[in-house]
């Protein structure tokens, strides 16, 4: 009974706890700060997302994992055991059972480092249960029934679009591009066409104030800071919706390729399942304004984005742990390891 149970959506811009019990208790961006003489940990989260691009030589803000995986184990440990300390304090008599979420995509060495990391910081037992399926169960897609469930969960790093039927994936696709590559081109659309250069902080807040997925009558407008492409001296400039559309187009055709492969390669009674209920959009980037428009528009197939989007994952641990543990539901594709 003293024995706690935590669910981690370990993303590549945020990282989210469920505590059983208790619900979803942390929501950080997965940021460390770390003194590179020393090698000791400065700020992680909010605190240290606020450094990157305004530390001194000697301090190095970065985010631990990239395209969805780790890029650095040690670094994610200190993160983990930070995430640790805050949802189960640092005097800990028992070791938790930890559900984490990790890409559909994921290599065998990439699943070992998240393994490794988790195993440093002490668990007892490690699940890992693939994004997409964690997402549906947390925007309370009926997951278990034989009917065709599509989700479209989009995160910093990855994109992860899988049909889903009886707690399994049935079809999937895994792309490394998703919020991160959408400020990449914003990034570079701004030295391009505007002449100004700007860093991912500015990228991504013109992404969520002004950000549209198509163009748009009636454009939102907002003035840019930066520094000029040309004279490397201080800039401002007003960009609006159709810029960061026209930036965009891209990555985002991307995604919907993606999203037409899956489509391609279900069951046809599956197919039938999703035309009628649609694809249920999840993760931080499905906030992008219009995205479910152009999905819409480009596949047939009506969109939704889910309630709370940012949080489906972390709700889907919750939700897994408690059916894991109950022995009330298993689900395909799950690995779970005990020490």
């Amino acid at each position: 009974m003293f024995e706690k149970k935590l669910g981690i959506d370990l993303g590549t811009a945020n990282s989210i706890v469920f505590v059983q019990g208790e619900g979803i208790v942390l929501t950080e961006p997965t940021v460390v700060a770390i003194d590179v003489n020393t090698f000791t940990i400065i700020a992680v989260g909010k605190q240290a997302k606020e450094m990157i691009g305004k530390t001194p030589a000697n301090i190095v803000a970065k985010r631990p994992l990239r395209e969805g995986v780790i890029a650095d184990s040690r670094v994610t440990e200190a993160l983990l055991r930070y995430f640790f300390d805050r949802a189960l304090g640092k005097s800990r008599f028992f070791k938790p059972d930890v559900v984490i979420s990790i890409p559909a995509g994921i290599t065998t060495v990439e699943e070992r480092a998240v393994l490794k990391a988790a195993n440093a910081v002490g668990s007892k037992s490690i699940t890992l249960l693939p994004e997409p399926l964690l997402a549906a169960l947390g925007a309370g897609l009926p997951i278990q029934t034989s009917s065709g469930n599509m989700i479209v969960n989009m995160g910093g790093g990855t994109s992860e679009i899988a049909v889903i039927s009886l707690d399994g994936i049935v079809e999937y696709e895994s792309l490394r591009v998703a919020g991160d590559k959408i400020n990449e081109y914003i990034i570079y659309y701004m030295k391009k066409k505007k002449g100004i250069l700007i860093g991912e902080q500015t990228a991504e807040d013109i992404k969520i104030k002004i950000g549209s997925a198509v163009e748009v009558k009636n454009p939102k407008e907002m003035e840019v800071r930066g520094r000029d492409a040309g004279s490397s001296m201080p800039k401002s400039v007003v960009v609006d919706s159709n810029d960061v559309a026209k930036a965009i187009e891209f990555p985002l055709k991307t995604i919907v390729r993606g999203i037409k492969s899956v489509l391609e390669k279900t069951p046809p009674e599956l197919s039938a399942d999703i035309i009628d209920r649609g694809m249920v959009m999840s993760g931080g980037t499905a906030k992008l304004r219009n995205l479910d428009k152009l999905f819409a528009k480009t596949t047939g197939v009506p969109a939704h984005v889910a309630e709370e989007p940012l949080y489906c994952v972390a709700k889907g641990t919750g939700m897994a742990l408690e059916l894991i543990a109950t022995g009330e539901r298993v689900f395909s594709f799950n690995r779970e390891f005990r020490r």
